[in-house]
C-alpha cells in the first residue's frame, strides 16, 4: 500500500474529480478505508474504496484507486484488483509507471501467479520507460543517490526511537547523522538548482524531481526561503508538483512565525509524544485548500499517524499553544 510517511511525503494527482462533487462523502468513505486496512480487515476496505468511488461517478484519486487495488489483494479478490490498476496503468492522464514500488509492494503478492500479472507489469515497464527515454541519465542517477541517501536513515528513526526512546542519545547521535547527510545532499542539490534551475519530470524523472524537493524540505529556513520563489515558478511551468510546493509553503510558514495553510506538518508533544495538526489559518476550509494542490483529504493524511481530525479540537489546541507563547 502506498502510505504516506513522515520524512517523505509524496503528493497525489487529482484526476478529473470535480471539487464540489459529493467530496464530503468521498473523504469519509476513503477514511473508513484506510481504518479498516490498518485494522487488517481488508474486504470491508475495499468495499468502502468501492463506495467512496461510486459516489463521484467512478473517479478516484489515483493513490486511493491504487491503495483500494491493494485491499481487494489482500482480501483476494484478483479480478477487483486488477481492474483498479489496470484502470491507473492504462489511464492516458496518469500512466502509473512506478515499477520499482509496484513490483515490491507485497500488499500486492496474492496478484503473481495470475497471468494478468505479467501483462501488467508489462505495461507498468513500458509507461515507465517511456516517460524515461528522455531523461538526463547522469543527472537521474546523482538524484537517485541523493535521494536513497536522504530516506535511507529517516526510515531507522522509527526503530531506534522504539527500542532506545525518543530522546536517547542513540536517537540524538541518529539524527546528527542525518543532519551530515542532509548537508552533503544539500551541497550538489544547490548546484543543480543554481546552475540548472527546478529542473522537471521531463528531464531528472519523477524520483529526481521529487529529490529536489526532498533536500530543501529538509534545509534550513533561510535555504528554503532562497528557493521557494524558484519552486513557485516551477511549478507554474509544470516543472515542480503543486502539492509539494504546499507542503515547503507549510514548512516556512510555520518556521517564521505563522500558521500553516494545507495542514501538512505534524507536531508532536514533548511530554505525551502524541502527534498532532500544526496551527493552521481557518481549519474548517483546509480540504478545499488540499484539493486545490492535489493533496488528499486532511482526514487520511492524519490517519497515517494514527489521528482522527476533528476541527474543533485542532482550534483548541492553538487556542492553547498560542497562549503558551505570550
Amino acid at each position: 500500500m502506498k502510505k504516506i510517511i513522515l520524512t517523505a511525503i509524496i503528493g497525489i494527482i487529482i484526476s478529473n474529480i470535480s471539487i464540489g462533487q459529493n467530496m464530503d462523502t468521498y473523504r469519509g468513505f476513503v477514511q473508513e478505508a484506510d481504518e479498516f486496512y490498518n485494522l487488517e480487515e481488508y474486504e470491508k476496505s475495499a468495499k468502502k474504496y468501492n463506495d467512496a468511488f461510486e459516489s463521484i461517478d467512478g473517479k478516484a484519486y489515483p493513490n486511493d484507486r491504487y491503495n483500494a487495488a491493494c485491499s481487494y489483494a489482500l482480501a483476494e479478490n484478483s479480478e477487483k484488483a486488477f481492474f483498479h490498476l489496470f484502470r491507473l496503468a492504462e489511464n492516458q492522464s496518469v500512466k502509473y509507471k512506478n515499477y520499482d514500488h509496484i513490483t515490491n509492494d507485497t500488499d500486492l503478492n496474492y496478484l503473481h501467479s495470475y497471468k494478468e500479472w505479467n501483462r501488467l507489469i508489462t505495461l507498468v515497464k513500458a509507461n515507465k520507460n517511456e516517460a524515461e527515454k528522455d531523461l538526463d541519465k547522469n543527472l537521474v542517477a546523482i538524484l537517485d543517490a541523493i535521494h536513497e541517501e536522504d530516506q535511507k536513515y529517516r526510515h531507522q528513526i522509527a526503530g531506534i526511537e522504539e527500542k532506545y526512546g525518543r530522546d536517547s542519545d542513540e536517537m540524538k547521535k541518529h539524527w546528527k547523522l542525518i543532519n551530515k547527510k542532509d548537508s552533503i545532499n544539500l551541497i550538489q542539490v544547490q548546484k543543480i538548482l543554481d546552475e540548472r534551475g527546478w529542473l522537471g519530470q521531463n528531464v531528472v524523472g519523477g524520483r529526481g524531481n521529487g529529490t529536489l524537493f526532498l533536500v530543501i524540505q529538509h534545509a534550513e529556513l533561510k535555504v528554503q526561503e532562497k528557493y521557494l520563489p524558484m519552486m513557485r515558478e516551477a511549478v507554474k511551468k509544470g516543472n515542480a508538483r503543486a502539492s509539494s510546493l504546499a507542503l515547503l509553503e507549510d514548512r516556512v510558514a510555520l518556521r517564521t512565525g505563522k500558521k500553516q495553510i494545507y495542514g501538512s506538518q505534524i507536531g508532536r508533544d514533548p511530554e505525551t509524544g502524541a502527534f498532532f495538526v500544526s496551527p493552521l489559518i481557518e481549519p474548517e476550509k483546509v480540504n478545499e485548500r488540499r484539493a486545490e494542490v492535489g493533496l488528499g483529504p486532511i482526514e487520511s493524511y492524519v490517519s497515517n499517524f494514527n489521528m482522527t481530525w476533528d476541527v474543533k479540537k485542532h482550534i483548541e489546541r492553538t487556542e492553547e499553544l498560542e497562549k503558551g507563547k505570550k
